[in-house]
């Protein structure tokens, strides 16, 4: 006689579902990002035809509550400059530019 092959169960899901963040929390944390990065850019876009001409590709941190800024030629030393001025503020970093964007896609 030949004997059947069991099919075995697949379990999918979370490896810990007790880690799971509610969707609210999901979406009230990318409304506060969204926010935060909403008072940055305004500040960006007041300096950014200033500090254009002479610092072409630097970056830039933005506070979002005070409106400070900070700009670098290198990141990491911004980012090292960013963590001693404020060290628990949540920062958002432009590239002075265009578009402020950092980085390549």
């Amino acid at each position: 006689m030949s004997q059947q092959p069991t099919q075995r169960l697949v379990r999918r899901g979370r490896i810990f579902p007790e880690h799971t963040i509610p969707l609210e929390e999901l979406a009230k944390r990318k409304a506060e990002r969204q926010e935060r990065y909403q008072r940055c850019r305004q500040v960006f876009d007041k300096v950014r035809d200033e500090l254009i001409a002479d610092h072409y590709n630097w970056f830039m941190s933005v506070e979002p509550n005070s409106g400070d800024y900070i700009i670098d030629a290198e990141e990491d030393v911004l980012m090292k400059k960013s963590r001693q001025r404020y060290p628990s503020s949540k920062l958002v970093i432009f590239q002075i530019n265009e578009t402020g964007a950092c980085g390549m896609i």
